[in-house]
C-alpha cells in the first residue's frame, strides 16, 4: 500500500507571550483565527489526506469557529498536553489505528499562518524519497550576538551553516513515534528524529514562514496575507 500523507497541528497551548486570555491559536488576523490560517494553508495541497489539530481536552473555543470549508479533511484530537512536545505525542498515539508506520506526517504550528504554497510543495517534493524526512528551514543572515546577565555583548559567533528551523517537518509517522516516545522535552520533532542518531535534511523556505509571538508578529502576518489576497 503506497504511503500516504498526512498533518498535525498541536494546538493546546496557551500562547503566554502574546499576553491576554484568549489563546495565541485563536487570535484573528484578517477575520480568521491564526489556527485556520494555518489549516487552510495545508488543506491547500491537495496530496495531503487529512489535517490533525491537536487541543486541549477542555477547548471550547473550537466549536465556536467556522471550520466547515475544510470538510472531512480536518480532524481535531481533544488528547493536548502540556506542552508542545507532549501534544505531538499524544496526537501520534492517538492515530495508531489510523496511520501505518510508512506514512509521512506534517507537522506544523499553529501559529504559523503565512506558509507558502510553494514552500509546502518544495518540502514534500524533496523529502517524499529521503530516507529521514526533513524540516523547512532558513539560512541565519544577520550577525549573532551571545549576551551575558546585563545584556551586554560578550562574543561574535559565526553563522556559516547555522539555519533557522521552520515549520512543517515531515517524518516517518514511525520514525515520529519512536523518536517521541524516547526523546523527552523537545522543542521540534528534527530534534526528537536526531535524538536517534539520525540526520534530517533541511529544506530552503522563506522568511515569510513566520511564527507569531509578539503582538507586533500579528501586524506583520495581516500584512503577508493580505498580500496575496
Amino acid at each position: 500500500m503506497p504511503a500516504r500523507l498526512f498533518c498535525l497541528i498541536p494546538a493546546a497551548g496557551a500562547g503566554s507571550r502574546l499576553g491576554g486570555e484568549m489563546p495565541k491559536q485563536y487570535l484573528e488576523v484578517r477575520g480568521r483565527p491564526l489556527l485556520w490560517h494555518a489549516v487552510n494553508a495545508l488543506a491547500a495541497e491537495r496530496r495531503i489526506d487529512t489535517v490533525f489539530v491537536v487541543l486541549a481536552a477542555g477547548d471550547e473555543r473550537w466549536s465556536c469557529c467556522d471550520w466547515r470549508a475544510f470538510g472531512e479533511r480536518l480532524a481535531p484530537l481533544f488528547c493536548g498536553g502540556t506542552t508542545r512536545a507532549a501534544s505531538v505525542y499524544n496526537g501520534l498515539v492517538a492515530l495508531q489505528s489510523t496511520l501505518e508506520l510508512d506514512d509521512w506526517v506534517l507537522v506544523h504550528d499553529a501559529a504559523r499562518p503565512c506558509l507558502a504554497a510553494s514552500d509546502l510543495a518544495r518540502l514534500i517534493d524533496t523529502l517524499w524519497s529521503d530516507e529521514v524526512g526533513g524540516l523547512l528551514a532558513a539560512p541565519l543572515a544577520d550577525t549573532l550576538k551571545r549576551g551575558d546577565a546585563e545584556a551586554r555583548v560578550c562574543a561574535t559567533e559565526p553563522r556559516e551553516r547555522l539555519w533557522r528551523a521552520q515549520t512543517p517537518q515531515m517524518f516517518r509517522y514511525g520514525t515520529l513515534l519512536r523518536a517521541f516516545a524516547q526523546a523527552g522535552e523537545v522543542t521540534d520533532e528534527s530534534a526528537a528524529v536526531e535524538s536517534l542518531g539520525l540526520r534530517p535534511r533541511l529544506v530552503a523556505g522563506s522568511a515569510g514562514n513566520m511564527k507569531v509571538t509578539y503582538p507586533d508578529d500579528l501586524v506583520l502576518a495581516a500584512a503577508l496575507l493580505g498580500g496575496r489576497t
